[in-house]
């Protein structure tokens, strides 16, 4: 009992402040291998897990159902270091906002994009990115939603091979990135403000 005392008033002096910057973000944006590469990237972020999100169908899978759900990442990052505003401009030079099919040379529900929100502050500060894409491509249709977060379901099991493929199996992943014209299609849309490491 006296430790959680001590603990409680160490706390509330600010002697030490618990971990409090850990924070999730989920974003589509088709082929969960690139998006889980492009995010990685990031200074500040720990972590990317590839997974399946937006839909009622439980437990989806890779080869088997994942009706109703987007491919999708959850980015687990260090807010003192990158922001959500930080993640959300990354997210957009890393997609199509205006394919209503899917993603490059994915097509389908699965492969669409879509952010998703979990409180007020997330769905007011990604408005407001959209709403800056939308100004600045204002002859085209920005088709990117903008969701209420649901159920994340990490990619698990004997599909457990697509985290990290891009690490797993860099040429494969390589040579379908550049055959999917992912980043030709990103560069004609974004140019240099595309300035990232490329994969």
């Amino acid at each position: 009992m006296k430790y959680f005392l001590a603990l409680s008033l160490l706390l509330m002096l600010g002697a030490i402040t618990p971990n409090v910057s850990a924070e999730k973000a989920i974003f589509a944006g088709g082929c969960f291998w690139c998006m889980e590469s492009d995010f990685e990237k990031l200074d500040g972020v720990n972590e990317v897990i590839s997974g399946f999100t937006g839909g009622t169908l439980k437990n989806p899978t890779y080869r088997g159902n994942h009706e109703g759900h987007y491919e999708a990442v959850e980015v687990d990052y260090d807010e003192s270091k990158v922001s959500y505003q930080d993640l959300l401009q990354h997210y957009w030079v890393n997609i199509d906002p205006f394919d209503d099919r899917g993603q490059f040379c994915d097509k389908g529900f699965s492969y669409k994009s879509a952010i998703f929100v979990a409180n007020d502050t997330e769905r007011e500060l990604a408005e407001a990115s959209k709403q800056a894409v939308i100004s600045k491509f204002p002859e085209q249709q920005v088709v990117t939603p903008i969701l209420n977060v649901s159920k994340f379901y990490p990619i698990k099991g004997n599909e457990k091979h697509h985290q990290d493929y891009y690490k797993k199996s860099p040429v494969r992943y390589k040579v379908y990135r550049w055959n999917c014209g992912r980043d030709q299609r990103l560069d004609s849309i974004w140019g240099e403000e595309r300035a990232f490491p490329q994969p």
